[in-house]
């Protein structure tokens, strides 16, 4: 599943290892994430989300952008 982790991840200034740490995760998982590789659990979702101060639709699917 397409994602926008990455960008949203520098808008905040945080690194894999500190967006893992917020999470509960290792930084190999938000990787695996963020490069398509692994589809994160609901719960992990929505932590994600909660994190970078988005919504699971603004994170997956663009959200606001995409509508316009």
């Amino acid at each position: 599943m397409e994602n926008r982790i990455k960008e949203y991840r520098e808008k905040k200034s945080l690194s894999q290892g500190n967006l893992a740490e917020l999470c509960e995760v290792s930084r190999q998982t938000i990787n695996a994430i963020e490069n398509n590789k692994y589809d994160p659990t609901l719960q992990l979702t929505f932590n994600l989300a909660r994190n970078l101060g988005v919504t699971v639709d603004e994170l997956f699917f663009g959200g606001k952008e995409d509508k316009e």
